[in-house]
């Protein structure tokens, strides 16, 4: 059993030695005005926990003394949100007397794409409302090739259309297949990072100055794209890996897609997406993860499941990979 619940959403998923899913639960906060409150949202996750894991025995068919483990998302993400996790996952492995397992919410991301995809080696482009990155697995550790220096790519897409009154993604790019303009906005790329704060500060200035919300959205959503496409394609020229997989919530963004899929056949690189339903947070990808670590007995102390917000993908040693 995975427990996520990092941000807005309280997953509950149940996977079993196959990689099948059984059970994938999602309970989402859905804030009345502007991005996510972490008290609020962990206020949210607590009055549906009991209902959210309920659900998950149901729809999966088993019993609690059923699992095998419980396993849950230890960090990167908001604090009060995580605990809140925790202290379910916690309660649920004590009252069980079954193995606790902390799980790098980013990398569960990209075990649950490499799961569904049946994708084995490839650099991935980790893309959401707080985590952007371009990784490789490299020597049992997925290695952290390029990321944001400020803001991730949805954080930057999301802030835009809350300021702009459409709401967050997919809002900005529904509203950009409408523009036709196209202005210049900061660039920047250094090295293999990338910067996007100074690029939403200027689309927030051309919209208060009286530009087209099309417009704005258009120029907006193609100069991040464009500077995650150039990232990635040094990636892939730099590891030599013969796959792409895109995961995260911003893996559901069509013109994306199309970009990273035009750059990897130009470059006779196979392109995998995650699916829609696994690309924002979801229990499953906890579950399938815990699962992993569970075969290569990596444990968790109930004494030392503290969490940690701040997280990074490159803390923990991939033991379960080849």
């Amino acid at each position: 059993m995975g427990i996520e619940s990092t941000a807005h959403t309280f997953g509950v998923g149940i996977v079993d030695s196959d990689g099948r899913i059984l059970a994938n639960v999602m309970k989402t906060y859905k804030p009345v005005s502007g991005g996510i409150h972490p008290r609020e949202a962990s206020q949210h996750h607590a009055a549906y926990a009991a209902e959210a894991v309920a659900e998950a025995f149901e729809i999966a068919g088993i019993k609690p003394n059923d699992i095998d483990a419980v396993a849950f998302s230890q960090g990167p993400g908001m604090g009060p949100c995580l605990r809140t996790g925790a202290t379910v996952a916690r309660t649920i492995s004590l009252s069980l007397g079954k193995p606790l397992i902390g799980v790098n919410h980013g990398i569960a991301h990209i075990e649950i794409g490499k799961l569904v995809t049946k994708c084995t080696d490839p650099v991935v482009l980790y893309v959401a409302g707080g985590n952007t990155m371009v990784v490789a697995l490299v020597e049992k550790r997925y290695r952290i090739l390029g990321e944001t220096l400020d803001i991730a790519a949805g954080n930057c897409l999301d802030a835009f259309g809350i300021t702009a009154g459409i709401g967050p993604m997919p809002a900005a790019e529904i509203q950009a297949s409408k523009g036709s303009k196209i202005y210049e906005f900061p660039y920047k790329v250094k090295g293999m990072d990338v910067s996007f704060s100074g690029i939403l500060t200027a689309a927030e200035r051309l919209l208060k100055g009286g530009a087209d919300l099309s417009d704005v959205c258009l120029s907006l959503t193609a100069t991040v794209y464009s500077m995650l496409t150039e990232v990635t394609e040094r990636a892939l020229a730099m590891t030599g890996k013969p796959s792409l997989l895109l995961v995260g919530g911003l893996a559901r963004s069509r013109r994306l897609c199309q970009m990273l899929e035009t750059m990897c056949r130009d470059r006779d690189v196979s392109f995998n997406v995650v699916p829609p339903e696994y690309a924002g947070d979801n229990g499953a990808m906890i579950a399938w993860t815990g699962l992993l670590m569970h075969n290569c007995g990596a444990l968790l102390d109930i004494d030392k499941s503290m969490v940690k917000p701040k997280m990074r993908v490159d803390e923990v040693e991939a033991c379960w990979s080849l």
